[in-house]
């Protein structure tokens, strides 16, 4: 039997066995043992490397300068010893002739930890100065698995058209897209030379607009992944909000320090028209889903509707009780909502130019304390609001997050909270706890917020690199602890889930899909397994109909998929009108997630083309489900077209 161990300065010692001399220490070893069958085989093996004496047989060195051990694990099965080092180079030997199998360099930041699978052959490193994930299959010196997220907080986040991809922009001055369903990231644009501020998709076609604090405005293509267009204004600003018009032809971005309002030609790239009006930074940028408007809140108390493309150039001010954090049309561009820093979310009614209503958010929004807060968080809301707001397809609701660990969803028409999530319990970050607790304050101050930089072990730990001015929030304060809150927030235009950008990364909630038995219209004949006979005699409408009353998800697909494809156009044109909304549902689940694409194409044509004046005129109820099958179509014409 033998024991590794490393040292943090490159040292790997061998320890073997040594038979005991002492009779003493011989009879306590054979009875530790000889342990009754009761003392499980972990506890008789701490026993016996507690009650053997080792000597060292062995002594080894990495032998690289300047470079410290920081994560090691030992596969015993295959004797392997991964070990991970400062520089961000892993090495892989075979113990315990200490052979090197390979040394690679894998990130710039050292590796923070490291695994190996049970079967040995896939390794698994994470980098956590860049955040990021590797898996490498060691055999065929191949990577499995590269993901690096945003190495500071995300700003921005939209979601495509057809739901299924997020675009997000962070402090890094990053843009990321990543595949909903998978939660991967697929590509990375680097070209953005500060933060990037805004994000935005067209609303047709593969393009993404970014804005940036860098004074640039970028258009990227997501078919060939290359910015394609990038838009610049006279004197250089820095531009902290975005807004595309539903053509894609125009994009808009609202700048920090000149207050104004860019307008630029995707086609042509040149800078069509500069809004001025506002004398405060503009903080939020929206277009009108008709095209014709466009809306901006701003730091000077007011939000302005501009009538960008009418000869007039009419400005309609909407005055505020104070500054306006961020602005959001309903869906149908009749009703303008905006949150400002009071913790109020304000709605006006676009075409009579009033305000509707109002909605008083900062005590539902209230929640987590400060290291240095003095009060519990239930008595202090005052810094608490919303920054990011979104509508959801249909226009009932809305989502709203900012400067608090939670996001809240409100029923416009009754101005009532629905539902209010918490994005995070890690009590490393700011504004988790509820609480005072007097056990961590000191003379000094709390406890989280003593530099103790200075005990570390390692002197690149001690070592203080930021450059001045580089680091976030207060720069009188000598430590800055990052804070749970959301940055942006967003619907999925299927109406299927919500994304938030916070603190903790992006996170996506999704309605659950698992079966819930919500039986309606069900009488005592209707069971499986008459449903099964049914099926049998060749009753496929009836087999359909007496699924969806016993709604559970495996019946309703065994009586989809047995229709032949014969009958579905006649079997689709008789579909009770009660029944469309869970069917059509269930076809875009089924095209997402099961491979008979000709089949599912073959039923959403038959319903589309049978019921397509009752679904037009229910347009709006039915949004989020056209949505989910566009996205399926979508699914299909990407897998075919790589075949």
């Amino acid at each position: 039997m033998k024991i590794y161990t490393v040292s943090r300065d490159g040292a790997v010692f061998t320890w073997q066995a040594k038979k005991t001399e002492d009779d003493e220490d011989s009879d306590i070893e054979v009875d530790m043992l000889d342990a009754p069958e009761t003392v499980d085989a972990a506890t008789k093996f701490d026993n016996r490397v507690a009650y053997t004496r080792w000597g060292l047989s062995k002594r080894d060195y990495f032998n690289m300068a300047h470079t410290q051990v920081v994560c090691t694990v030992f596969h015993a099965k295959t004797s392997l010893l991964v070990v991970g080092f400062s520089t961000g180079v892993f090495g892989l030997y075979e113990m315990p002739s200490f052979t090197n199998i390979h040394t690679l360099s894998i990130s710039q930041e050292k590796i923070a930890a490291v695994a190996i699978n049970p079967s040995g052959e896939w390794l698994a490193f994470g980098a956590k100065g860049l955040g990021q994930l590797l898996v490498r299959e060691w055999q065929s010196e191949s990577y499995v698995l590269k993901q690096q997220g945003h190495y500071y907080d995300m700003n921005a986040l939209t979601f495509s058209q057809d739901g299924q991809n997020v675009a997000t922009g962070g402090e890094d001055g990053k843009v990321k897209v990543w595949n909903v369903r998978s939660g991967f990231c697929f590509v990375t644009f680097n070209e953005h030379s500060a933060s990037v501020s805004a994000v935005e998709f067209a609303k047709q076609g593969q393009v993404l607009f970014t804005a940036s604090l860098d004074g640039t405005v970028r258009a990227f293509d997501l078919v060939r992944y290359r910015n394609f267009r990038t838009f610049t204004s006279p004197t250089p600003v820095q531009f902290s909000s975005i807004a595309v018009d539903p053509s894609g032809e125009v994009v808009c971005a609202g700048s920090q320090d000149s207050f104004e309002i860019y307008m630029w030609s995707v086609q042509t790239g040149k800078l069509l028209d500069i809004l001025t009006g506002h004398t405060a930074p503009i903080s939020s940028l929206a277009f009108n889903p008709t095209g014709d408007q466009i809306a901006s809140s701003s730091w000077d108390k007011s939000i302005r509707v501009w009538s960008v493309f009418g000869r007039s150039r009419a400005t309609e001010p909407f005055q505020l009780s104070t500054e306006a954090l961020s602005v959001a049309y309903r869906p149908d561009g009749k009703e303008l909502a905006a949150s400002t820093l009071d913790g109020q979310i304000t709605f006006f009614d676009v075409a009579e130019s009033k305000q509707t209503g109002v909605i008083e958010g900062r005590k539902d929004i209230s929640g987590g304390r400060l290291i240095d807060d003095r009060m519990s968080a239930a008595n202090n809301a005052s810094t608490k609001y919303f920054n990011s707001m979104a509508y959801t397809a249909d226009g009932s609701c809305l989502i709203a997050g900012g400067s608090s660990k939670y996001v809240v969803i409100y029923d416009v028409r009754d101005g009532v909270m629905v539902k209010k999530f918490q994005i995070s319990e890690n009590l490393s970050l700011d504004g988790t706890q509820e609480f005072l607790d007097s056990r961590k304050l000191t003379d000094a101050g709390p406890v989280d917020n003593l530099d103790l930089r200075g005990d570390e072990e390692d002197l690149q730990d001690r070592l203080d690199n930021t450059l001045p001015g580089a680091q976030r929030g207060d720069l009188s304060k000598r430590k800055y602890r990052r804070a749970a809150r959301t940055m942006c927030v967003r619907f999925s235009p299927t109406g299927r889930s919500w994304a938030a950008a916070s603190t903790e990364g992006l996170l996506i909630y999704g309605l659950d899909e698992t079966t819930i038995f919500d039986p309606f219209d069900l009488d005592i004949d209707i069971t499986p397994q008459s449903l099964v006979e049914t099926i049998a005699d060749g009753d496929f409408l009836m087999a359909l109909i007496m699924a969806f009353r016993l709604n559970e998800k495996s019946l309703i697909q065994r009586a989809y998929e047995s229709v032949p494809p014969a009958d579905i156009q006649l079997t689709a044109r008789q579909i009770p009108q009660v029944y469309l909304l869970a069917f059509m549902r269930f076809i875009a689940n089924h095209a997402e997630t099961q491979p008979h694409v000709e089949f599912d194409l073959l039923w959403i044509t038959a319903l589309l083309t049978a019921h397509g004046a009752y679904l037009g005129a229910r347009s709006s109820e039915f949004a989020s489900v056209f949505r989910a099958l566009q996205k399926g179509v979508a699914d299909f014409e990407q897998t075919i077209a790589k075949m």
